[in-house]
């Protein structure tokens, strides 16, 4: 069996006398979307930030495949990409133009950079859509494009703070394989009424 995708134990962390995360313990397989469900202040976006090192745990162990979110920080930053509530797209370019754009900062050739924001294209249904400018996009539309965006190092594994779809809130994480071509791991929290993913698994 392989190791989860993201697994905690005993995760805590405080802010003054507010224990917001008290003893998370989780083990997300990969290859499973994985949801927790909870009201504002649960301390759901906290569990990801740590998950991301954005936060340093005041207790508790977690790791994301295999590596410390503490001891190995770095090699855990190398691998995750975080995703802000609203969209950090150009507007004033198109999908494929921004998909291209970070493609080439992050070292792609062009002939790459073309192939790879065409699959991801492809991949989040925006394919008839990639020449339009993203201001034209609709909300749902340019969210997809913003995960694509995040998950243009194959080495990455993304995580989202709080899109927002009506009135939830939603967090979520996603590990790719070495080809970064698909999700083979999430983690997804939000708050009802909806979110415009479905967890395979609850907490």
């Amino acid at each position: 069996m392989s190791a989860p995708a993201v697994e905690t134990t005993g995760l805590v962390k405080t802010f003054g006398d507010n224990r917001a995360v008290d003893g998370v313990d989780l083990s997300v397989p990969a290859g499973t979307v994985y949801g927790l469900l909870g009201p504002n202040g649960a301390g759901k976006t906290t569990v990801v930030r740590m998950l991301a090192t954005l936060l340093r745990p005041d207790g508790g162990r977690a790791t994301v495949f295999g590596k410390d979110v503490v001891k190995d920080a770095d090699a855990v930053r190398g691998r995750v990409s975080l995703t802000g509530q609203y969209a950090s797209v150009d507007e004033d370019l198109t999908g494929v133009e921004n998909l291209i754009l970070l493609a080439r900062l992050l070292g792609y050739g062009k002939p790459a950079a073309r192939d790879r924001a065409a699959q991801l294209l492809d991949a989040f249904g925006l394919t008839d859509a990639a020449d339009r400018q993203v201001k034209k996009y609709s909300g749902g539309m340019r969210r997809r494009l913003d995960i694509g965006a995040s998950i243009l190092n194959p080495r990455a594994r993304r995580a989202s703070s709080s899109p927002r779809s009506g009135r939830a809130r939603c967090t979520s994480g996603c590990a790719t394989p070495s080809s970064g071509r698909r999700p083979n791991g999430c983690w997804l929290t939000f708050s009802p009424p909806r979110c415009p993913s479905t967890p395979t698994r609850w907490r």
